[in-house]
């Protein structure tokens, strides 16, 4: 009888132990589209902080035949604390587009606005939110690749962890949430150590692949932030393909949102 009673005893214990250790690993399984999740609010998280920067950028544009033309783009960026990021890109040269310039306030689910200055016809020009897929300025990237990468933006899933060059990356499937994108899904690397963007495929409304991006020479400012030196999209669809070289880069110079106004785009300097 003493030892039927210590035997259910202990068997009680055994089976407590058991369900109190597995617990945990129950509630704490993540499904592939939580993981992709949670990665990309991590990758958001890493960059928060920078409060704004400046660069210069070269942009070449190469045709089917490797023709090139070239044009010279100051960058500014203001980080805003609840919402998407702002954004204006000025143009400099060549003349037929110098005093070109675009400012975007990038949003979550709600579509970001864009405006575009035209020097020739001396006005400043609303982007339709239905044009978002359409080319920016003749380049191959589109003007929904211009704006902050929102997390709302998106919908994601993991799919695998793969080495990409030296690193190792989280590869991402990203459906847009947007009903206007040009875009099905996009495939997108990211580097584990500091979600730094290396490639992203994207695939157009019939689901076949339109373009790639290629990122990288990555440099670290403040001891921190990184961005890019190189950004290069291929369209395999048409041949064609944008480089876009870094340089310049300045954080924290005191941008505020009055240099991020639609009224300011005719005397943006």
């Amino acid at each position: 009888m003493f030892d039927n009673v210590r035997f259910k005893k202990v068997m009680f214990k055994k089976f407590l132990l058991i369900g109190l250790l597995g617990f945990p690993l129950v509630v704490s399984a993540q499904t592939s589209e939580e993981k992709g999740l949670q990665i990309a609010k991590d990758g958001k998280a890493y960059d928060a902080g920078f409060i704004d920067f400046t660069a210069n950028m070269l942009m070449t544009l190469k045709n089917k035949k490797g023709d090139t033309s070239s044009r010279k783009i100051r960058i500014r960026t203001l980080e805003v604390v609840g919402d998407g990021d702002k954004s204006m890109s000025i143009f400099d040269q060549p003349a037929d587009v110098k005093g070109t310039a675009m400012l975007t306030y990038s949003h979550g689910l709600e579509p970001d606005d864009q405006w575009l200055y035209l020097p020739a016809i001396k006005r400043v020009k609303r982007i339709s939110s239905r044009n978002k897929s359409g080319p920016f300025m003749g380049s191959e990237f589109a003007f929904e690749d211009l704006g902050s990468q929102e997390i709302e933006k998106y919908s994601y899933k993991l799919l695998r962890e793969e080495a990409c060059g030296d690193m190792q990356c989280y590869v991402l499937e990203r459906v847009p949430a947007y009903k206007y994108s040009g875009y099905k899904r996009q495939h997108v690397w990211v580097d584990k150590e500091a979600y730094r963007l290396i490639k992203a495929d994207f695939y157009d409304r019939k689901n076949e692949l339109l373009k790639t991006l290629s990122s990288a020479d990555y440099q670290q400012f403040l001891g921190h932030y990184w961005r890019p030196g190189k950004m290069e999209m291929m369209n395999h669809q048409n041949g064609k393909s944008t480089t876009l070289l870094w340089t310049d880069y300045a954080f924290k110079t005191g941008l505020s949102n009055n240099d991020f106004k639609s009224q300011t785009l005719k005397r943006a300097r």
